[in-house]
């Protein structure tokens, strides 16, 4: 499949190192809101919608893992942005580390945040595909908004919590499903030796979709990889915690 011109902002000093903010399954460029301020200082942020995300193109699955990750390319290409920071959570930790190993030349460090190389049983993202064609995104917002936020932080910003199930909810059918396959066949963990990239791995404490151990996993194989853990912290740990993600993200790169 052939890269689409995803939809994206550009914000911050042009003339600053360029960060590539890669966003999770089943969000948008909104998912960054409480980075923006402090990141697009120091940085040229790029934030885009994933393909079949958001207001992005919505082109029929399945997708692979690298069809993402040339999404990726092509938005650097038409920007003209020759090398770039990337920093993802979850799936977008998953495009970032295909970039990694595969287009090297246009990392500079890498931030996976909340997310895994390997990320079975496949047969659960094929259901989970299944449900959404059928059924629509809502079918799974409240499952997945209860994997994104503690209890007791979504229990204490009811508003964050609805922002989020209504983000969820939003997302085409199709694209969301046709992700859910790219994660089902993908496997990177033979290849993570290959990242050159300096890497910090950022893991939530109390994550129930990609534990710590998944983060420890991909520290150990990534040479030279650094690994934070996050207290307090589910799936959106850029979100439940924003000041010490935008604090581990910014003593990484600088």
């Amino acid at each position: 499949m052939s890269a689409v011109d995803v939809h994206h902002l550009v914000e911050g000093p042009p003339d600053m190192p360029a960060l590539v903010l890669i966003n999770s399954l089943g969000s948008s460029i909104a998912m960054w809101e409480r980075q923006i301020e402090e990141l697009s200082g120091p940085f040229r942020v790029v934030r885009f919608d994933l393909r079949g995300h958001g207001a992005s193109p919505v082109p029929p699955g399945p997708y692979e893992l690298a069809d993402l990750g040339a999404d990726v390319v092509a938005l650097l290409d038409r920007l003209e942005i020759p090398r770039a920071h990337l920093a993802g959570v979850s799936l977008g930790g998953m495009t970032a580390m295909w970039m990694g190993i595969n287009a090297p030349e246009r990392v500079d460090h890498l931030v996976l945040c909340c997310t895994s190389a390997k990320l079975g049983p496949p047969e659960a993202w094929a259901e989970r595909a299944r449900l959404v064609r059928e059924q629509g995104t809502g079918a799974v917002a409240d499952a997945v908004v209860a994997r994104w936020l503690t209890p007791g932080y979504a229990a204490a910003h009811p508003e964050v919590r609805q922002r989020l199930r209504a983000m969820i909810a939003a997302t085409p059918p199709e694209g969301y499903a046709a992700c859910c396959e790219a994660i089902e066949h993908m496997d990177l963990e033979p290849e993570l030796d290959r990242i050159a990239a300096p890497t910090l791995v950022i893991a939530g404490a109390d994550d129930p979709a990609t534990p710590p151990d998944h983060g420890a996993r991909i520290a150990a194989r990534v040479p030279g990889a650094r690994m934070a853990v996050v207290p307090d912290s589910a799936h959106l740990a850029n979100i439940q915690q924003a000041a010490e993600v935008s604090s581990l993200i910014l003593r990484h790169l600088q």
